[in-house]
């Protein structure tokens, strides 16, 4: 989870986000190059801040903005026609 600038959890305690009660656990903190496991619950979050959370698939769908939220879409390409035919290698078979 990506903690942008202006978020409602800059500035905040991992505790104060309330997001153990939605059962989300923070599992390891990424700060800058830094990266911190089991982030203390009085560590305070900053801006550009990444989560890794482990929890319920709902509740984390629930904090995602409608509007931010993206579709994966495959990549989708033609299959080539013009394919070349392969070798028939009869006389590998026949001299060995």
């Amino acid at each position: 989870m990506f903690i942008p600038e202006g978020s409602k959890f800059v500035g905040k305690s991992i505790k104060e986000t309330n997001l153990r009660e939605q059962d989300i656990n923070i599992l390891t903190l990424y700060r800058g190059a830094k990266s911190i496991p089991n982030p203390r619950e009085d560590r305070i979050l900053e801006s550009n801040d990444k989560l890794l959370c482990f929890g319920k698939l709902e509740s984390m769908r629930g904090m995602v903005p409608a509007k931010t939220r993206r579709r994966r879409e495959p990549k989708i390409s033609d299959l080539q026609t013009n394919v070349p035919e392969q070798k028939s290698d009869d006389n590998a078979k026949t001299k060995g």
